[in-house]
């Protein structure tokens, strides 16, 4: 113990406060400034540790910085000899487990101690604080409310983390530095206890939800006078948390029982903070602090922000002689404030303004794309490259100008934002990874094959669509494997499922189903637990819902928002057009919106616009510019002459045609002109012709064999009706088409120039391949497969001869190619192609794969590919982005609310 009058530093120790595991308490005097002050003097066995101390030290400094009226400012960190000591705000009054020893509080002391603790813990989440010890025993209350002591110090400390809840660090958690305390420790353990959450006692770590976890004990010890869960030992404490669930507030003897009971919805909160699974639990303080909002307005609690009571306009019975006076008194105030509201009745219900603004663009960066906004509408987060090619996400805060990379997010194909706004996940090396926007190592969610785009709900599952050909699919955010979420409706001549966005809600979700060969779908309504959907209406692009029940979606490049009567499952009224040129990038549409209203979207009325360049094997360009636009797909003849490409339409109503580029004469082509998209074009082995996929609007699909010259009529093979197929390759004996067709199972081949055009299958494959391609020899296929949900490989597989399979790329490969007849195969993989050896001579030998040159721009789409290369493998033709992207400035809408309503 210090003796009164002890100096440390300029502090100077008055009287003893307290004392327990985690230190010694004194008021003490700040002899600088004249104020009194709370110091902690820490034990002798954490000082002694070099590295308890520099780390207490740091996280000290941040504690420092939550400036906050509801948490107990720390103000100083010192060390005097080898005593270390913290320097804290002196606060009078009670703690909350004092108060509780009288009995229960009242549903508006409940409500407003609940707003403003949540108010704390939000705050300080917000800045990477977790609390990690919520209790009644660290909530002090003031004449000015709650004030929350102890923030993230017990993991400061270093003790807050042991899983081994030894009796020393367990009763050093529940001392709060500021509180004076009895200077036995004795019960203290099970008081601890009381309050942690489940992954807490399993020795996980702690994050924000386990301060979810506590708040959710305290309203119910606040509103009951009874702790939420409670044993006779630790085991039965333990076992409690872990397994069982408490009685309803209402069910509970409590304070509020005898006015009726608790608010339903205080209930509701309660149990939402109590989720066993942090998954399922409420994710932020933010949310509760509304939800306890909410109930305050509901249930007609007033006076929610402060202590005192306000008011009330009521007049005790006078005197006669003096009633006069009072009166008068009473009507000029009513008179006041009937004139004072008159005044203020039409500012307070005038429109909102919805303001707009627009980022500017930052220096090194290029192509950027995606904005997203974080649910509370507080960060955008975007993909972009850097001077270097690294493709990542991006965070800007809304109130900066500037915007920097999220580190570990390198390879993503999109980002979209966790709940609660604190992570983004993403595919990644065929996973979905989730990653805090402070950046780090990225965690696997599952093994995701070739899909990209997601939806993460507030109740902690992540929506995935795999590809244009497949359904839905649904993981938990914490792990596991991927289950089927939605049904693909072929009545409704729809080829697959894309584009998830939950609602608010986390239960309910929107999406797209494909149409054969057409930009955008059928805007659908689904509902986790269920593979059925309702058919809401069409889009050219993405759908998401906005605050006020809307759904916002594009027509061409306008957006527009139209009501969502969710019981009835149907859009409702007119729509209304709230954005035009919007990027449509993809067939997509680059917009957001989040919960709170704010809208971002990049300008741009189409989809950006892409150069197609020629390279060598190194990746160095040659020459200038072979095309220019929404062009993909590009294919080399086999004498190196010519070059196919599919292009976008650049007029709404107009579709993806095939051209041809001469590329000694400089010269390009149309070779399609039906009003029907056409897409994957590939060359016939003798350099004259070439087939297609054309996808017409009414009917089914067909492949399309025609003269590259652009002469005379094409011939027509059907493909079977409903069907989505993907043509890969015209093989080199010049006998087959090589199609794709995931939808109905497998691989099929056509003879172009034979009376019976039947497709049919290659039998003794796997039902999961894609772009398959036989080598020039004809026995062997290269393919590309996600077997067993995991990242897609390439494989070669015998084709004649004694069967065999082997796996080619190592980590992650797709669009496989045979070269230098076959002797070599290139790939994509990890954003580079990739090249392999492989020896047939004797049996089927595979080198190691190396890396040739990093992509530009990585394959968009299972039937959008952004490269290929000669027969020799030599020289390269690769789409490259633009440098000066037009979807890289974004436009922000701050209040889609306010928009709407002036419509």
């Amino acid at each position: 113990m210090l003796d009164p009058g002890t100096k440390l530093g300029p502090y100077e120790i008055i009287a003893p406060l307290g004392a327990g595991g985690m230190g010694e308490v004194y008021r003490s005097r700040d002899t600088r400034l004249g104020r009194e002050v709370a110091i902690k003097v820490l034990p002798v066995h954490l000082s002694a540790n070099a590295e308890v101390r520099t780390r207490f030290e740091r996280e000290a400094r941040t504690i420092s910085g939550l400036n906050h009226p509801n948490i107990c400012t720390l103000f100083d960190v010192g060390r005097e000899g080898e005593t270390d000591y913290l320097v804290m705000e002196l606060i009078e009054g009670e703690t909350l487990a004092e108060r509780l020893r009288r009995g229960p509080l009242s549903t508006p002391e409940v409500v407003r101690l609940g707003i403003q603790i949540a108010d704390a813990l939000d705050r300080a989440h917000r800045a990477g604080v977790i609390h990690r010890d919520l209790k009644p025993g660290n909530v002090m209350i003031t004449r000015s409310g709650a004030k929350l002591m102890d923030f993230g110090l017990a993991r400061a400390t270093g003790m807050a983390g042991s899983p081994s809840g030894s009796g020393a660090s367990m009763a050093g958690l529940t001392q709060s530095p500021t509180v004076a305390q009895a200077l036995t420790a004795e019960g203290t353990l099970i008081g601890t206890f009381q309050y942690m959450s489940p992954e807490q006692l399993e020795g996980r770590e702690a994050d924000a939800r386990s301060d979810i976890w506590a708040l959710g004990c305290v309203l119910y010890e606040m509103t009951t006078g009874r702790r939420a869960f409670e044993g006779r030992s630790q085991a039965s404490l333990i076992a409690a948390i872990l397994e069982r669930e408490p009685a309803t507030l209402g069910e509970a003897p409590s304070s509020a029982s005898a006015a009726g009971g608790p608010p339903q919805g205080l209930d509701r909160l309660v149990r939402a903070c109590l989720a066993k699974d942090p998954e399922e639990r409420l994710q932020t303080a933010h949310d509760a602090k509304l939800q306890l909002q909410w109930i305050a307005e509901g249930a007609g609690v007033s006076n929610i922000a402060g202590s005192t009571p306000a008011p009330v306009l009521a007049m005790a019975p006078a005197k006669r002689t003096g009633s006069r006076l009072a009166w008068g008194i009473a009507a000029l105030a009513l008179l006041a404030t009937v004139g004072l509201f008159a005044w203020l009745w039409p500012l307070a219900n005038a429109p909102h303004p919805a303001y707009r603004f627009r980022t500017e663009p930052l220096a090194g960066v290029v192509n950027y794309n995606w904005p997203r906004v974080s649910p509370d509408g507080r960060s955008l987060v975007f993909d972009a490259q850097d001077s270097s090619g690294t493709l990542r996400a991006w965070l800007r805060p809304m109130d900066q100008t500037l915007a920097r990379p999220i580190l570990g997010s390198e390879g993503l194909r999109r980002a979209y934002w966790s709940p609660d706004s604190r992570e983004i996940a993403f595919v990644a090396g065929g996973k979905i990874m989730r990653l805090p926007v402070t950046g780090g190592t990225a965690t696997v969610v599952c093994e995701a094959g070739a899909g990209a785009d997601l939806s993460w709900g507030s109740r902690g599952f992540i929506l995935m669509d795999i590809s244009q050909t497949e359904s839905l699919r649904v993981v938990p955010a914490r792990g596991g494997e991927l289950q089927p979420a939605s049904r693909i409706e072929r009545a409704a001549g729809e080829v697959g499922s894309a584009w998830p966005y939950f609602l608010p809600d986390g239960e309910h979700f929107l999406f797209l189903g494909n149409l054969n060969g057409r930009t955008g779908g059928n805007i659908r309504l689904g509902k986790l637990g269920s593979l059925d959907s309702k058919l809401l209406g069409t889009s050219d692009g993405r759908a998401e819902y906005a605050p006020g029940g809307w759904v916002i979606y594009l027509r061409g490049s306008t957006l527009l928002a139209q009501k969502l009567d969710l019981g009835a499952g149907k859009l409702t009224g007119q729509p209304l057009t709230i954005a035009e040129r919007v990027s449509i990038g993809g067939s997509a549409g680059h917009f957001s919106i989040s919960r709170t209203g704010v809208l971002a979207y990049s300008r741009g009325g189409g989809a950006s616009d892409n150069t197609l360049l020629e390279a060598d094997r190194t990746g160095k360009v040659i020459g200038g510019p072979l095309a220019a636009g929404m062009v993909f797909n590009p294919a080399i003849s086999p004498d190196g002459r010519r070059l196919l490409f599919q292009k976008a339409a650049t007029n709404l109503g107009e579709d993806d045609e095939i051209w041809v580029r001469d590329l000694g004469r400089g010269t390009q082509t149309k070779l399609t002109f039906a009003r029907n998209p056409a897409k994957m074009p590939v060359w016939s082995p003798d350099n004259r012709r070439f087939a297609c996929v054309v996808y017409p609007h009414d009917g089914a699909a067909s492949l399309q064999v025609g003269s590259a010259d652009g002469l005379g009529a094409r011939d027509s093979i059907p493909v079977p009706d409903g069907k989505a197929p993907m043509l890969t390759q015209w093989t080199t004996a010049g006998d087959r088409l090589v199609l794709i067709a995931a939808d109905f199972g497998g691989l099929y081949v056509s003879a172009p120039d034979s009376a019976d055009q039947t497709l049919r299958p290659i039998a003794g494959l796997p039902k999961s391949l894609g772009q398959g391609k036989i080598s020039p020899d004809g026995r062997w296929l290269a393919y590309t497969s996600a077997e067993g949900g995991g990242a897609p490989q390439v494989y070669v597989q015998s084709l004649s001869g004694t069967p065999g399979r082997w796996q080619i790329s190592t980590a992650i490969g797709y669009l496989p190619s045979w070269t230098s007849g076959g002797k070599e195969l290139v790939f994509e993989g990890e954003g580079a192609v990739m090249a392999v050896d492989i020896e047939t001579r004797d049996g089927f030998h595979v080198g190691t794969p190396k890396r040739l040159f990093l992509l530009p721009l990585t394959a968009f789409q299972p039937d959008a590919n952004t490269w290929t290369c000669t027969e020799d493998g030599q020289r390269f033709f690769l789409l490259v982005p633009p440098r000066a992207s037009n979807s890289g400035e974004i436009e922000v809408v701050t209040d889609f609310g306010a928009l709407v309503n002036r419509k």
